[in-house]
């Protein structure tokens, strides 16, 4: 059996690849009840939003947590209301700031998986922070690009307000994604001023609805946010956003990745970005 800190990289690829045989004895289902639910092992007290270690960690070290929206199981993201989801905006904060001073961080990624579809196990409304010692590939080479918001996504573009914009990404792997950021720099979550917090919550609680109605049902997603690293170095270019995408390419019809996809890296979408956009405005 590998070790539960047990991380490799491929000597060819330098893909890296944590193996977490530890997680196989977590349970896919709540045997008794809702865990999340105010009572339940993980809330045994009455809350609003609450953090608390995973108890079945990708990391050792306290380096994984777990964020409740809401102690209301059958609630969605959009169903918070910008109060509510202000409040989890806050607990990411709060969480990104804490987390950032360890000696053993360099970077905090705050993400939900919602819907059994893309493995969420429990249904209650939740999201999951994870610390890395490193910073991961695939954010460490948007900083390095200088990533920033496309300033005019033109039919891109879904939503502009309160000083966020939401838009399309020009070339997506997912059928179905979004891109919010605000339109002026903010490295990481804990720099949003009390607007800036307001303005992504409800911006957050916008787009969470819209897709929801994109095929009339509860689409399933993965939402992350890329964020200013806590390594220590400036990255003076860092650009808070958050991203949305669903396998989803029609209601209830997923989206495989295919075996050309996986071998050269490259993707084939189904859908156009400029159409998606355009139902999303219009919803």
């Amino acid at each position: 059996m590998s070790d539960p800190a047990d991380t490799r990289r491929d000597p060819y690829l330098g893909t890296v690849v944590h193996v977490v045989g530890a997680r196989q004895a977590r349970p896919n289902l709540p045997s008794t009840g809702c865990p999340f639910c105010p009572g339940g092992r993980e809330a045994p007290e009455p809350y609003e939003v609450r953090w608390f270690p995973n108890r079945w960690p990708a990391m050792l070290g306290d380096r994984c947590e777990v964020v409740l929206y809401t102690a209301r199981h059958d609630a969605t993201f959009a169903s918070l209301g910008v109060d509510g989801a202000r409040k989890v905006v806050d607990l990411w904060a709060e969480r990104t700031r804490e987390l950032s001073l360890r000696d053993d961080v360099q970077f905090v990624l705050v993400f939900e998986n919602r819907g059994a579809e893309v493995g969420a196990t429990i249904a209650h409304p939740h999201g999951q922070i994870y610390a890395y010692d490193h910073i991961p590939e695939r954010p460490r080479r948007m900083l390095e690009a200088d990533w920033a918001p496309d300033p005019h996504p033109g039919e891109r573009l879904v939503a502009d307000r309160a000083g966020w914009i939401a838009s399309v990404p020009h070339a997506s792997t997912y059928p179905v994604a979004l891109s919010v950021a605000p339109r002026e720099r903010v490295p990481d979550l804990d720099a949003l001023d009390d607007a800036g917090r307001n303005g992504l919550a409800a911006m957050l609680v916008d787009m969470t609805a819209r897709l929801d109605r994109l095929y009339d049902r509860p689409l399933p997603y993965m939402m992350w946010i890329n964020q200013r690293p806590a390594d220590g170095a400036e990255w003076p270019h860092a650009w808070l956003n958050i991203e949305i995408v669903s396998p989803w390419r029609a209601a209830g019809v997923p989206r495989f990745i295919a075996a050309a996809e996986v071998a050269c890296g490259e993707y084939f979408n189904p859908v156009i970005p400029e159409v998606l956009a355009g139902q999303l405005r219009g919803l």
